[in-house]
């Protein structure tokens, strides 16, 4: 199954999840089953179905022929290449190939100026103005191509604008950005590009991104903090006439392999076999000669050799272009092509497969816990009625008292409830209080003026590790604070299960690790690139200020924001099923002591109400098992919690 194919199978598979769970929310309503936190994640469940995309990052130093390798996977369809590809540097930007149907075909350029202010390329995505807007007429590849050459625009600058927007300027001939003759460097001259294309493929979620090499990674922080660890495939170029050079090592250790481990979805590509395609040599001899270099690369980047494929990307490109079937399989470009159909999409469905169980099913289990509660008073009622035939009105009357003397005592433990409710209110505020957005406001203010007032290298240094050791202390405090909040609710929890009957289970856990291993990889990042004694010895004062606080504080921001969302989340789910069971409750109470009142003013009654109870408790144990829990319905949905597709590409 193609690329193509395979990932047409899984939108069809994601918009058939996102129509059950359509159905399912639309059921618990119809069934007053739903309540203002259910609805709440099925709606953002839903939400992130259908923003779901496919991001797959292209990165290798320049000339490994990445801008190629896309045009011969992506475009080959159009009859010519439509990213510019050539010989030296063509991609001087990250580039975002995507489709957005509120917008027309076009490309977004960020001027590389906006380095120079405070703003990431994230933010600077909000502010449309910013932005160079160039139409791309998608009718014609000859013009499509004219307008994408844009991508690979230079100007030239003094050294210290150069400096000033974040790029290095070396003095030996192999440096990247030097000096030229006329005293002047030559840098990008955008920033970052952003192409709307209506293509087939990326109209069904796929977004490529298409990065500079390493001097242009190191100079724009924002893809290894953010667009390439959001990837969820990676694609390494290298080039067979090369193999593994020193920049390529270090890109790969400290952007990709994290030190060589096969991480799902990493997939390197050894591009311009036909290098080795030499008319006096046998195929054997040629084919000989690229095992070699494959498994050269597999030691030297720690990987097995069948994460390796050497290509010709070139050559894959002519030959589907001029339909030649024997050139496209000498090019292996289809080995590749199929090694992204079998491994990409499946990785990215056990993603929305993984993210979809866990809000799901914490909604369904809350669903079903109710139900259960619901025919439990059924039945109870059931029962309290059956005992009463053939009796006399002061076993009635005895009846009724018992009745309300439990809606007496469920009364009474409603104001443990509401004293519950209180402390719980105290310990999530003292949490936002630590993990909250305006002490992480507060902080990056005394951070910042700190770095700017500093006059030595040290301060700058320590000011950046304080920064993160008070981070760390306060989600520190804040996991403090969640685990009393669990403990607490999880006595409440079986007190009144145990009193009551409620079906409850155990309260929802949540942790804020993932929170400290961001940290920890930020921290990690900088201390890599900007807290080193090279950059605080090399690098202007200014510059390290503003590029600690425009990449890496602003990622910290967002982790922060991230887990406020979530403890917001977890805090309504851990509450809402007390507080649905106890209106549930209340509810059961109310109507067994209506049931019993009625039967004591007319004792002709009790048969009729009986056989009501009868009819209801049949007719909703076959309703909740025919749509709650069959594959009819709910199943449809719950199928990912049920059973794991095999990962044959069958979607």
């Amino acid at each position: 199954m193609t690329l193509a194919h395979q990932l047409a199978a899984y939108t069809a598979w994601r918009s058939r999840l996102s129509a059950n769970i359509g159905e399912f929310k639309a059921w618990l309503a119809d069934n007053e089953l739903s309540d203002a936190q259910s609805d709440l994640r099925l709606n953002q469940l839903l939400e992130r179905l259908r923003e779901d995309r496919l991001n797959v990052a292209f990165v290798a130093e320049f000339s490994r022929g990445k801008s190629e390798l896309i045009n011969a996977i992506f475009f080959a369809d159009y009859g010519n290449r439509i990213l510019p590809s050539s010989a030296g540097r063509t991609t001087m930007c990250p580039t975002e190939l995507l489709y957005d149907p509120d917008k027309t075909p076009r490309i977004e350029l960020l001027p590389i100026q906006t380095r120079a202010a405070n703003g990431s390329v994230s933010e600077y995505k909000r502010f449309p103005g910013e932005w160079l807007m160039v139409p791309v007429d998608v009718e014609s590849a000859d013009v499509m191509h004219a307008a994408l050459s844009h991508v690979s625009e230079t100007i030239r600058v003094t050294p210290e604008e150069a400096g000033r927007l974040g790029f290095e300027i070396g003095d030996e001939a192999g440096e990247l950005y030097r000096v030229g003759d006329d005293g002047l460097v030559e840098v990008p001259r955008w920033r970052h590009a952003v192409i709307n294309f209506p293509h087939p493929l990326l109209k069904q979620g796929l977004v490529i991104l298409d990065t500079p090499g390493l001097n242009a990674i190191g100079a724009e922080p924002e893809l290894t903090l953010s667009l390439l660890p959001n990837a969820h495939a990676i694609l390494f170029i290298l080039a067979a006439d090369t193999g593994v050079t020193q920049s390529d090592l270090n890109i790969w250790k400290e952007h990709i392999g994290d030190g060589g481990s096969a991480k799902r979805g990493r997939v390197v590509v050894l591009n311009k076999i036909d290098g080795q395609w030499d008319e006096l040599k046998t195929l054997e001899q040629i084919d000989a000669e690229i095992a070699h270099q494959v498994d050269s690369c597999a030691a030297i980047l720690n990987l097995p050799e069948r994460q390796i494929f050497p290509v010709s990307a070139q050559k894959g490109l002519v030959a589907k272009i001029n339909g030649d079937a024997a050139l496209l399989e000498r090019s292996r470009l289809p080995i590749l092509e199929a090694a992204l159909s079998g491994e990409l999409i499946p990785a990215k469905q056990d993603i929305v497969r993984d993210s979809t169980e866990s809000e799901f099913g914490e909604v369904s289990r809350r669903a079903r816990g109710l139900l259960e509660s619901r025919l439990a008073g059924l039945r109870e009622q059931l029962n309290e009625l059956t005992e009463l035939r053939g009796k006399n009105k002061g076993v009635v009357e005895y009846m009724m008292g018992k009745v309300r003397a439990d809606k007496v005592e469920f009364e009474s433990g409603l104001q443990r409830y509401y004293a519950v409710r209180s402390v719980f209110s105290t310990l999530s505020n003292n949490l936002f209080g630590h993990l909250g957005l305006d002490a992480l406001r507060h902080l990056t203010q005394e951070t910042r003026e700190t770095m700017v007032e500093a006059n030595f290298s040290r301060t700058l240094s320590d000011a950046m590790g304080n920064f993160f050791s008070r981070s760390r202390y306060a989600l520190a405090r804040s996991t403090g604070e969640i685990g009393e909040i669990q403990n607490m609710m999880e006595a409440v929890y079986k007190k009144f299960s145990v009193e009551h009957g409620l079906k409850l289970g155990s309260p929802a856990a949540f942790s804020l690790l993932r929170y400290d291993k961001e940290l920890d990889r930020l921290e990690g990042w900088c201390n890599t690139h900007l807290n080193t004694m090279r950059s605080l010895l090399t690098i202007d004062k200014k510059n390290i200020t503003q590029k600690f606080f425009e990449e890496v504080a602003v990622q910290v921001r967002r982790a922060f924001e991230r887990a406020n969302k979530d403890a917001e989340t977890w805090l309504r789910a851990i509450m809402a099923p007390m507080e649905t069971q106890v209106r549930e409750h209340q509810i059961q109470l109310k109507r067994r002591l209506e049931s019993i009142k009625r039967i004591h003013q007319a004792t002709d009654t009790l048969e009729d109400r009986i056989s009501e109870l009868e009819s209801q408790i049949e007719k909703k144990v076959n309703e909740w098992t025919s749509q709650c829990f069959s594959p009819s319905l709910f199943l449809g949905a719950m199928a990912i919690l049920l059973a794991r597709r095999r990962r044959s590409g069958k979607l």
